[in-house]
């Protein structure tokens, strides 16, 4: 290999010498001063996001939708007057207008019973209003107000079912009677359940609200009935309720899914209420840990998602397929837990991962009479039973079948 030193020191001493000759010329030369060297103007540095301009389009799309969608909020007030056993009441909320023929959205629970209603529009346009139908199930309600068409404004309603966690959410009511204020923030939660004839304060049977969607946005009195918007503006949902551990007003709100509208609304304008298909199953409420997921290892489960039948109602549709409640009482986590029923984990070929998502799917997309084919586990062997969904008892049904009672 050659030695490359001498190559080096060469051009190293070459290096010199040209600086020495720059320093002559520039003792040489009077105009030639380090001092006279400007120093470089400062070069700002980007930042590679524009913070601002994020949040300025933010500020613009918010604007935007509330521009839009304020005009179709109304605010409701519902009367019920005095009779010998209570005072007269006022009930306050909001609503949206659904289309120009004057129907107007909102929850049951405002107008119920209500014996008086007045609406006013997002244009201060005041109206009697008249109650086409009501759901105390899903807490959805719809009205009847007379107006020129040019001055109803409706609002789309979108659908629910692939709502993330995370989107954002833009409720629009009239708090404490202060018209079309906006309240923002993300969905929190899906798949909720809230307990219907509960939340009505009814006496009848207390079937769950399935599919319920969690807001983080405030909701406060007179809010409730207004809609939850996505990012284009579309409504995914209507507020219904606000849980506070608390007791004061901010909290955990929550929402009736656009999903669950989309298949009542239509029954409501043409026959006023509603008919919910119906199988007939009793299962354990699943909190704490107490659904399929939560017990497959203490029941020795096959499977981790699915609906584990407590019991069958006598005559119901369960009942007439041949389905099995469970047949011994078992103790898990300090807890009675009904054991040995049939396992159901698939509707039409829809695996469910839990009762939230059965009753999602018979709420929103079947009806009484429908044909259903259901995929059941029954000691350790799957069967494919079929069955024809009923129309839900309005009043206590039979006795159930399973852990609780014997034929």
């Amino acid at each position: 290999m050659p030695d490359l030193r001498g190559a080096g020191d060469a051009t190293t001493l070459l290096m010199i010498l040209r600086v020495c000759t720059l320093l002559a010329v520039c003792l040489l030369l009077p105009a030639c001063s380090f001092d006279n060297i400007a120093p470089a103007a400062p070069v700002a540095t980007a930042t590679p996001i524009d913070l601002s301009a994020i949040a300025d389009a933010e500020y613009s799309l918010l604007a935007e939708i509330y521009e839009s969608a304020s005009p179709s909020v109304v605010n409701i007030e519902a009367r019920a007057e005095a009779d010998e056993t209570t005072a007269e009441s006022v009930r306050r909320g909001s609503g949206f207008v659904y289309d120009q023929h004057g129907h107007i959205i909102t929850n049951a629970h405002l107008v119920n019973d209500a014996d008086a209603i007045r609406v006013t529009l997002g244009n201060a346009l005041v109206l009697e209003a008249t109650l086409v139908g009501a759901d105390s199930f899903s807490d959805v309600a719809v009205l009847k107000a007379s107006a020129p068409a040019e001055r109803l404004l409706p609002l789309r309603i979108g659908e629910s079912a692939l709502i993330k966690v995370g989107q954002r959410a833009i409720a629009i009511g009239n708090p404490f009677g202060l018209n079309s204020s906006m309240t923002t923030g993300i969905v929190s939660g899906v798949g909720r359940t809230l307990p219907s004839a509960e939340l009505i304060g009814m006496g009848a049977v207390a079937y769950d609200n399935p599919a319920i969607i969690q807001i983080d946005a405030p909701i406060y009195p007179g809010s409730s009935g207004g809609p939850l918007l996505d990012s284009r503006g579309l409504v995914f949902g209507m507020t219904t309720a606000n849980q506070s551990l608390s007791g004061e007003i901010a909290g955990i709100g929550f929402a009736v899914p656009a999903d669950t509208m989309r298949r009542i609304i239509p029954d409501l304008l043409t026959a006023g209420r509603v008919d919910y298909a119906w199988m007939g199953i009793s299962v354990m409420r699943e909190e704490g840990g107490y659904g399929v997921a939560g017990l497959s290892a203490a029941l020795d489960l096959p499977t981790e998602r699915g609906v584990l039948l407590r019991g069958v109602s006598a005559g119901s549709p369960a009942h007439l397929a041949g389905l099995r409640g469970g047949d011994r009482l078992v103790d898990v986590r300090g807890k009675t837990v009904c054991a040995g029923g049939d396992l159901i984990v698939a509707i039409n070929e829809y695996h469910f991962d839990d009762l939230d998502a059965l009753m999602a799917y018979l709420v929103q997309q079947k009806r009484p009479g429908d044909e259903v084919r259901l995929l059941v586990i029954r000691d350790r062997r799957t069967l494919e039973v079929s069955l024809q969904l009923a129309s839900r008892p309005a009043a206590e049904g039979p006795p159930t079948l399973g852990c609780e009672t014997t034929p």
